[in-house]
């Protein structure tokens, strides 16, 4: 666990909103981006001279606006706050968005990682995602990225996705591993209320793979990543050895971390909030209990402590689901997979 806080910064525009996307966000207007950064700015005085060592820029899709927003609140947090020298600054970027000039632009100011929508490596599939750029683009990216001294680049993997099958997703991890990406966020789709695809497969004009075939392609991406050198510190997460984000760790090690912006959650000295989309500031209770240890650290790989457990869970190691190394318990890929239920159980 790091003594310094996490910064969170939510920037919630997009060029367009993705058919499986329930994040808040909006079209991006130029007039609303800057009175938005003025919002952002005006929310740090109440947090004065905290200590961060990882800064995150997440949306939405953060490189949308003018690199020059982001560099003026990078900036007003470096005089707010107590950036650490070393620290993890992240930013979450689309593709398509000339990354070719503003992976210049980002190093300038700081930003030594990114994070891309790769989603999936399959052009057909990232269509149907409502994906703009190709893998041809993503590729170039990735090596502008590179070129600009950023090394450490992250990508989303999208399981569970129209039209996916086990031969288009080894294409996708092998077409990662071809790029020396160090970070995997590998998660499954989820069809939330609210969202273009729920409109669609209420009206049934959604296809997707079964339950059974989405567990089966979590469960082959774990094994494919670990043969490719990504190892596995969390449910979704892989990374290269040493380059986990260090910036949601926080979140699974019940850290301190502050979110400014729209629907920006935290949680800060015990205590959960979040700022509305008007610039208010919503308690939403204290954190950090024993469950929340469980439920948090389970996440991990790596596990809990043992003596946390106040019930039995030996029936999920006789299933495969839990295993145990020395003091720690672990959940095993297939325990990952029902991981809420699991937990549930022993809390």
């Amino acid at each position: 666990m790091s003594n310094k806080a996490g910064l969170y910064i939510h920037i919630p525009f997009c060029f367009s909103k993705c058919p499986y996307c329930d994040f808040y966000s909006g079209k991006y207007c130029e007039k609303d981006a800057v009175q938005y950064t003025e919002k952002v700015i005006s929310q740090m005085g109440e947090f004065e001279n905290t200590e961060f060592d990882t800064v995150y820029f997440g949306g939405g899709t953060p490189s949308v606006i003018p690199y020059t927003l982001i560099e003026k609140i990078l900036n007003n947090a470096k005089k707010h706050f107590k950036i650490d020298k070393d620290s993890e600054i992240t930013i979450e970027c689309n593709p398509g968005n000339d990354i070719n000039f503003l992976a210049d632009k980002y190093a300038e100011m700081g930003i030594n990682r990114v994070s891309l929508g790769l989603q999936s490596a399959n052009d057909t599939e990232r269509r149907l995602l409502g994906r703009r750029a190709g893998a041809n683009e993503i590729e170039k990216a990735v090596l502008a990225l590179q070129n600009a001294g950023i090394s450490n680049i992250s990508v989303d993997l999208m399981l569970g996705i129209p039209e996916q099958t086990t031969e288009s997703l080894k294409y996708s991890i092998d077409f990662i591993s071809s790029l020396n990406i160090k970070h995997i966020s590998a998660y499954m789709l989820k069809v939330e209320d609210g969202t273009k695809f729920f409109e669609m497969q209420k009206k049934g004009k959604l296809v997707l793979p079964s339950e059974d075939e989405t567990c089966d392609f979590y469960l082959k991406t774990v094994e494919m990543l670990e043969n490719n050198g990504f190892y596995q510190y969390e449910i979704s997460n892989f990374s290269k050895p040493n380059f986990e984000s260090r910036h949601n760790l926080k979140y699974w090690q019940l850290d301190n971390y502050l979110g400014l912006g729209a629907t920006a959650h935290s949680f800060f000295n015990n205590e959960r909030f979040f700022f509305n989309e008007n610039s208010e500031k919503v308690f939403e209770g204290y954190g950090g209990d024993e469950e929340e240890k469980i439920m948090l650290g389970l996440r991990l790989k790596k596990g809990i402590n043992k003596k946390l457990l106040k019930k039995d869970f030996q029936k999920f190691v006789d299933l495969g689901y839990i295993k145990e190394n020395g003091e720690n318990v672990f959940l095993t890929p297939k325990g990952m997979l029902i991981s809420n239920y699991i937990i549930s159980e022993l809390i």
